[in-house]
């Protein structure tokens, strides 16, 4: 795995970037060469890589592990819930109801399609099925919100201060 001390020594080491060692050394071929011919593409792109090294780096860590078959195709494409301020990871391999459960824990008990489908990258017809499937398996419950909108509920997660009407 690469280092942000090696990248950065050898951003110093090339002249502040000019010669672009750290490109190398991070597996970018192409724009090292680059920076050779142009000084660091005329000081602009190493000024840029002195800000955004780490990044970099952690870009290339990822891409060597997805080369080394340490992170698979499906599960390396990750899906993100921000929807209470905090960042939750899933990965697709993970079964559709576990993101359900995950929601609704996170959402008092309540979900609804459209959030479905944007935190599983799935489509708002096919959240919607999969939503009715655990409403017919008596997993869930459809439900109207008083603003008559429909929403699906898992009881078990509920917050008693939502109120709905059956």
């Amino acid at each position: 795995m690469y280092s942000v001390l090696v990248a950065y020594i050898l951003f110093f080491l090339s002249g502040f970037g000019l010669f672009g060692f750290h490109r190398f050394y991070l597996g970018k071929i192409p724009t090292g060469i680059l920076w050779m011919l142009t000084g660091g593409f005329f000081g602009v792109g190493s000024l840029y890589d002195f800000f955004t090294l780490p990044r970099q780096v952690r870009d290339a860590n990822y891409q060597k592990a997805f080369e080394k078959g340490l992170i698979n195709n499906a599960v390396s494409q990750s899906l993100r819930n921000v929807s209470d301020g905090q960042t939750r990871v899933f990965n697709e391999k993970e079964n559709v109801e576990h993101v359900i459960l995950r929601l609704a824990k996170t959402n008092k008990g309540i979900i609804t399609s459209s959030e479905l489908a944007l935190a599983a990258k799935i489509s708002v017809d096919e959240a919607r099925k999969t939503l009715d499937e655990m409403v017919t398996k008596g997993h869930a419950e459809l439900r109207v919100r008083q603003s008559g909108s429909l929403v699906y509920t898992i009881p078990d997660l509920m917050s008693d201060d939502e109120p709905l009407v059956d």
